[in-house]
């Protein structure tokens, strides 16, 4: 069933949801080579703390991080480490914030230092994939117009979309109908409506789009040891179109 929100739990996921693009505004400047997805999380954890918020996903199924850390050809779902991240790698930081029961979701890719040109097309096309499928997020379109979206520019430039890890409802609960592929055919799929809130994030690989589980059973990686990247925000459809719940300010 997709529970459709109120105008006011929408707005309550809101100021979850600018908390958290706060965290990632301060890992874009915190992220740099030697510095350990440990201690990142030590950061955000502490961060949110001192902010009366908490990160929903520790202890969901007994998952025991505030963040998932996910480098190079790991898709999600990656441990945080004390293992130091070096130059050219690139690695995703995913979260949930919890404020005053109100959820919010979004990963970002980061570079760390200098990466190559492949990477940074990598990171470049899989943002833009994530808000070309926040346009088509509109009362009205189906899910598919959002997942043909994602797919038609990804592979035009080359590169793959992960079909096993798919967006999703959120509201009281982390993981709510509906589901979100980011591949598909526009209008397939259940038709949008205004009050409904989900994530849109697309993880998207420089090779094949396949994913292969470690033994920790939780993190995904590419099957040919490419590298993967991931851009994810809460929407909401509202009546004036998709609202981005957890965008970042503009710097500068």
């Amino acid at each position: 069933m997709i529970v459709l929100k109120s105008q006011r739990e929408i707005e309550k996921m809101k100021k979850a949801g600018e908390l958290l693009a706060e965290v990632h505004q301060q890992l874009s400047q915190l992220i740099v080579p030697g510095i350990t997805t440990w201690e990142i999380d030590q950061f955000v954890e502490s961060f949110l703390k001192k902010h009366g918020a908490t990160p929903e996903q520790k202890g969901y199924k007994g998952y025991e991080y505030a963040t998932c850390a996910s480098i190079n050809d790991e898709i999600c779902h990656g441990f945080p480490r004390k293992k130091p991240l070096n130059e050219g790698d690139i690695v995703t930081i995913d979260m949930v914030v919890n404020l005053d029961g109100g959820l919010a979701d979004s990963a970002w890719s980061y570079a760390v230092g200098n990466i190559s040109d492949e990477n940074k097309k990598l990171l470049e096309v899989t943002e833009k994939a994530l808000y070309l499928g926040i346009e088509q997020a509109v009362a009205g379109n189906r899910v598919g117009d959002i997942g043909h979206a994602i797919q038609s520019y990804v592979e035009e430039n080359g590169f793959s979309v992960v079909r096993d890890f798919i967006g999703h409802g959120i509201g009281a609960a982390m993981h709510e109908k509906p589901d979100i592929p980011h591949y598909g055919q526009a209008g397939k799929g259940i038709r949008l409506k205004e009050g409904m809130v989900f994530t849109i994030e697309p993880m998207v690989n420089v090779g094949a789009y396949q994913s292969k589980m470690d033994n920790n059973g939780w993190t995904a990686r590419t099957v040919d040891g490419s590298r993967s990247a991931q851009y994810e925000h809460t929407i909401a459809i509202l009546k004036d179109g998709p609202v981005i719940l957890t965008e970042q300010k503009k710097k500068g």
